[in-house]
């Protein structure tokens, strides 16, 4: 008895991908305009009273509000009417980009990391599903979860020297994490395309 498994990928079309290179190209825009709007604020309320540079503080008026994550969606609605590039991204991705942000500065104070940093053109290419049944799922990070792993055993591979075993092995290690990290994603992949077809009417891809 034979059992055949079958693996389709999707391809979009010529017009469907110029459509989501354009979404990806408002990405960071979005995200940096958000970054600099906040850092601004927090800029001006960081200088001395009685020393504060005009060549280097941002000057803000006192009572300005700190601009949140509710106050920059709302902002965000506004302004996207009036602009024909944003009019043409989904709203959502636009509202997850702004919710990206906000995790970042939710970490950077409970986990004491650094300060958010600007975006370069192509760090934000993931995109989410949504079914017609209501399911939304999120982009995967396991490559994210396995950085760290993967960056001590880069270092291991890198402090051993060329004519040892040791060498060989160490990069070994890396070589099976990066597999482990592709299985792992392969694996997702399959279940979620079983219980996408199994359970909904439509899908949209956004």
């Amino acid at each position: 008895m034979f059992s055949l498994t079958l693996e389709f990928k999707l391809k979009p079309t010529v017009a469907q991908i110029a459509v989501f290179e354009d979404w990806v190209e408002q990405y960071p825009k979005v995200y940096n305009y958000t970054l600099k709007e906040r850092k601004d604020w927090y800029n001006s309320r960081k200088c001395q009273i009685n020393s504060c540079s005009k060549s280097s503080e941002y000057l803000i008026p006192t009572d300005g509000s700190l601009p949140t994550y509710s106050i920059q969606c709302k902002a965000l609605t506004t302004y996207r009417k009036t602009s024909p590039a944003l009019l043409r991204v989904n709203a959502v991705l636009l509202q997850q980009t702004r919710l990206r942000l906000e995790k970042s500065f939710v970490t950077m104070w409970e986990q004491s990391h650094g300060f958010p940093r600007f975006k370069k053109q192509g760090t934000l290419r993931s995109f989410f599903i949504a079914t017609s049944n209501g399911l939304l799922i999120k982009r995967t990070s396991f490559f994210a979860e396995a950085e760290r792993k993967l960056k001590l055993r880069q270092k291991r591979v890198t402090r051993k020297k060329i004519v040892l075993n040791n060498r060989k092995r160490a990069a070994e290690k890396v070589v099976l994490l990066h597999e482990y990290v592709a299985n792992c994603r392969k694996n997702w992949h399959r279940k979620l395309s079983d219980q996408i077809c199994d359970n909904a009417g439509k899908l949209f891809c956004i």
